[in-house]
């Protein structure tokens, strides 16, 4: 029986979409906390997928969130071991950080429904199916490509949005796991960022409404591909 561990670093943004072609193909998902007590002890090797999801925090803010360290360590040796592992958002920049490449505040807060710019290397690999699909962004930090990735996505405004490395390594910016998870209602709490962004709550749902399911369901068949391309 193989088994998928999700890392959530905040409640509201677990595996959502995802977990239907997870669980499709033949994983028991398992999921912690980073804000669990036993979270320092948990062995990131041991499971057959490690699914990193997202949050608000920043990778560089080791001093706020000193879970992050540990996390970035023991993810660094997952990544050693060619572990397959699947990072969204936080999660990409996580994985990016346990690469060595720098992890950094951007230009912008991309946030809502836009379609990401698949390069060649994309189009040959399971993002083609999220192709000229509008996927949900949110997050204001980057990161630089790490050694040995290869980009497969990028954006007007970021232009590392996915990559990977090999077939085990996937990492997206965008969150092509959202669409139809009723938890998005607390993402449009934080109206602040919303605002920051230039974007309204209203706007916002309404996109999560137009979009939503064409978005999740692209997803889908993204992640069932991916899953069906891992290495052993």
């Amino acid at each position: 029986m193989k088994t998928a561990l999700v890392i959530r670093h905040v409640p509201y943004e677990g595996i959502a979409g995802f977990r239907a072609p997870v669980e499709a193909a033949g994983y028991v998902i398992d999921r912690v906390d980073v804000t669990d007590p036993d979270f320092a002890q948990v062995d990131f090797d041991a499971p057959d997928l490690v699914v990193m999801m997202g949050g608000p925090m920043g990778v560089y803010e080791t001093d706020r969130y000193p879970w992050l360290g540990c996390e970035i360590a023991r993810l660094a040796r997952r990544i050693m071991l060619d572990r397959p592992t699947l990072g969204v958002c936080l999660g990409s920049q996580v994985i990016a950080a346990a690469m060595g490449a720098r992890v950094y505040a951007g230009p912008v807060k991309e946030v809502g429904f836009a379609p990401v710019t698949i390069h060649d290397a994309g189009l040959a690999s399971p993002l083609r199916h999220i192709e000229g699909v509008p996927v949900l962004h949110w997050h204001g930090d980057t990161f630089d490509l790490p050694e040995r990735a290869e980009l497969l996505a990028s954006s007007d405004a970021y232009p590392n949005q996915v990559f990977r490395r090999g077939d085990n390594i996937l990492a997206l910016q965008c969150h092509s796991e959202m669409g139809e998870d009723p938890r998005f209602d607390a993402w449009l709490e934080d109206e602040p960022y919303i605002h920051a962004a230039g974007r309204t709550v209203e706007e916002l749902r309404g996109q999560h409404d137009r979009h939503g399911p064409v978005a999740v369901a692209a997803g889908r068949r993204m992640i069932a591909d991916w899953l069906d391309r891992l290495g052993p």
